[in-house]
């Protein structure tokens, strides 16, 4: 969860006043402070290849772009979203929601509204696919081979490394063929020293260990009755995408080495999804080209394994908005007689007053 003062989240749980800002920017000034929101909303999913997605309404017909430098055109124009809230005597404290290059501006040309979509920094990255053959060659860490493929499309990017003790372990050579997504590359990678990669509300590429219910620290509660913010709740229960072994191998004709691969199984006595037991065999397959040795093949199914056997439980809520939640937060949840710890998996943050925010929630241990 982004850094928040205390009142803040306090004042979620009462009664209070809400505030959001849209800035439109172009070439890194700013072309209008404050854009009239009509609605919207921003989505952040750890499923999707963009984290951040962006959807508005301006009312104002004059708004829908005609000429490419215009406010909200299609040629490189970002909009910076916020939201918080106005506390008693007029001050606001307001959490950046992201910045969004526009994508699809449209609207009726004399009555409006002007609706658009937007898209986290990743876009830009996925755009730019490789040109020509692209390798790692050079680049000896697995950071120092991320920056090298965000910078080639970014100069400027800022990217952090906030993984456990800021690992950065070598990096396999591995080449990209022309036409090849370069943002799977960057996800490749950052694979390959077990973590994620995404960008966050301040527009930084960061790269994280994966969130783990169990170890995570709890940002936030939301309960219900009296004095919660929960409004709404469902849960459901599937097999699909529960695995019980994973098959890690590993294949890198630009190293000249010979295939590997290791295999890690759920062997707890206790575990319902214990290969050999109720639950059958189910093994889950996953390959790199930066796996070049057994032992990083196992370290890679290892890591895996908890992340496949990890009940597929689905909880979807509304609550009351809080802008300061990420995906991959682990909060709190007090309802129907229990307390349960999820990973946020989406949040979809609304941009007006009226309203609630959708989560769908992971994990879902028992506390």
């Amino acid at each position: 969860m982004q850094t928040v003062t205390p009142q803040f989240l306090q004042t979620l749980t009462t009664s209070h006043s809400m505030v959001a800002s849209v800035t439109a920017m172009y070439a890194g000034s700013v072309t209008v402070a404050d854009l009239p929101i009509a609605d919207g909303s921003v989505t952040v999913d750890r499923g999707s290849k963009v984290r951040r997605s962006l959807s508005l309404t301006i009312a104002d017909p004059k708004r829908l772009p005609w000429g490419a430098l215009d406010p909200l055109a299609v040629y490189g124009q970002t909009l910076m979203v916020s939201r918080g809230v106005r506390y008693a005597g007029g001050a606001t404290e307001m959490i950046p929601l992201g910045t969004f290059r526009i994508n699809e501006p449209q609207g009726d040309t004399l009555l409006g509204p002007v609706t658009l979509t937007g898209q986290s920094s990743e876009c830009y990255i996925i755009d730019d696919k490789f040109m020509v053959p692209t390798s790692t060659r050079g680049y000896t860490t697995c950071v120092d081979a991320i920056e090298y493929l965000i910078r080639q499309t970014l100069p400027s990017a800022v990217i952090v490394n906030a993984t456990a003790g800021a690992r950065n372990p070598s990096c396999a050579v591995i080449t990209w063929n022309a036409n090849s997504d370069r943002w799977d590359a960057v996800q490749q990678v950052a694979l390959a020293m077990q973590a994620e990669i995404y960008v966050d509300a301040l527009d930084r590429f960061v790269i994280a260990d994966v969130p783990q219910v169990l170890t995570s620290r709890v940002v936030w509660d939301i309960a219900e009755g009296e004095g919660g913010t929960l409004m709404e709740s469902s849960r459901q229960m599937s097999r699909t995408a529960v695995y019980n072994a994973v098959v890690a191998s590993g294949e890198n004709t630009s190293s000249n080495v010979a295939p590997v691969s290791a295999v890690a199984y759920d062997t707890g006595p206790t575990s319902p999804t214990r290969w050999s037991g109720p639950f059958g065999h189910v093994p889950k397959f996953i390959s790199s080209a930066l796996w070049t040795t057994v032992g990083a093949c196992q370290a890679a199914a290892d890591y895996a394994l908890f992340d496949a056997i990890a009940p597929n439980v689905s909880t979807s809520i509304d609550a009351i908005p809080n802008a300061a939640l990420e995906g991959g937060d682990c909060i709190r949840v007090s309802y129907a007689g229990r307390k349960e710890l999820f990973i946020v998996q989406s949040v979809t943050t609304p941009l007006t007053a009226e309203g609630s925010a959708s989560l769908v929630l992971r994990g879902g241990k028992e506390e």
